[in-house]
This record gives C-alpha cells, structure tokens and sequence, in this order.
C-alpha cells in the first residue's frame, strides 16, 4: 500500500475536478439555453479548482525526489519550468475570457490545452521513469519481438479509429437541436 500517499490521493481528486471542467466545458459548446448557462457556471468554478489544483501540484512535485527538482531548477529543463506555466497561464487567461465572452468552443479547447500541458509536466518531471525514481522507460518496456507485433495492429487499427472518430464527430457536429432524433 505504498502507493496509496497524500499526492497521490490529491492527484485523484484533482483528476476529477479536471475531467468535470472538460465536461462542463464540452456541454457549453454543444447545449443551448438554461443547460449551457448551468453548464458555464459549473465550468467555471471547476477551472478555479482546477487553477489551483495546477498551482499546488506544480509547487509539491519537485520536492517529491531529489532529481525532480534538479530536472525542474537545473540547467538546461529549467527552461520548461518558465515554458509550460507560462503557458498553462495562458490556457486559463482563454478559458475564462472565453466563459466570460459566451464563446462556444475555445473554452473547450482551452481544458484539453491544460490537460495537454499538465501531462507535459508530468513528462518533464519523470522522465525517464515510469514509476516514479524505480522503473525507467526502457526498464518498463516490452521486448523489440512484442512491441513490433504490436506495431503492426497499431498501423491497422490507429487510421481506422481515428477516422470512425472523424466521422462521428462530423455526424454530430454543432449544436445539440431537440428536434433532432439523435440524442
């Protein structure tokens, strides 16, 4: 049970808080009426916590292990540490002008930026471990035989499932209408 720590309980909670602003802001962009609003709302006091959740997170991890802070403070990754809050900053600033300004799809864009900059710190701080300080990534991976069999269903499956995702997305493009039979 020595996974089970402070951090990592804190990083659930904040995981949740995270998926329900992309949820809030995904039925903000495609609702209309009293669910949008309720939705706007509900997005952002979910990017409040979420801010903060990022602000804490980011304090707290680079005194989890020694080589986490050198990797965060240390020359030459102490680079990304300006970078990637600046543009996580960045991210917010869109996220609420676009929640203030009634803007449909940039506050969605906005999460799934936050989410894409928060693994991007995980990644600066981990790597090249899998499991924090024990696992490295090439200690972790599978054998060269078992990761090309794997290549190949990948060439296969990864067109045909982003283009079923592709379609759909266009078949239920825009607005949800209560006129619709789909939903």
């Amino acid at each position: 049970w020595d996974w089970l720590t402070p951090f990592s309980m804190a990083t659930g909670v904040a995981l949740v808080i995270g998926y329900g602003l992309l949820g809030a802001t995904w039925l903000v962009m495609k609702t209309t009426g009293d669910l949008r609003e309720k939705a706007r709302r509900i997005a952002l006091a979910a990017a409040v916590m979420t801010l903060a959740a990022m602000g804490v997170f980011s304090l707290w991890t680079p005194f989890l292990e020694p080589i986490y802070l050198q990797r965060w403070f240390g020359w030459p990754t102490a680079v990304f540490s300006v970078i990637v809050p600046a543009l996580v900053l960045g991210c917010f600033a869109v996220l609420f002008h676009g929640l203030k300004q009634g803007r449909d799809a940039r506050p969605f864009l906005a999460a799934l930026g936050l989410f894409v900059l928060g693994f991007a710190g995980i990644g600066i701080s981990f790597y090249p471990y899998m499991i924090p300080a024990s696992v490295t990534i090439w200690e972790a991976a599978a054998p060269e035989s078992s990761l090309k069999f794997l290549l190949a269903g990948a060439v296969v499956l990864v067109p045909l499932i982003l283009a079923y995702t592709g379609y759909s997305y266009w078949v239920f493009r825009g607005k949800v209408d209560p006129e619709e039979g789909y939903h």
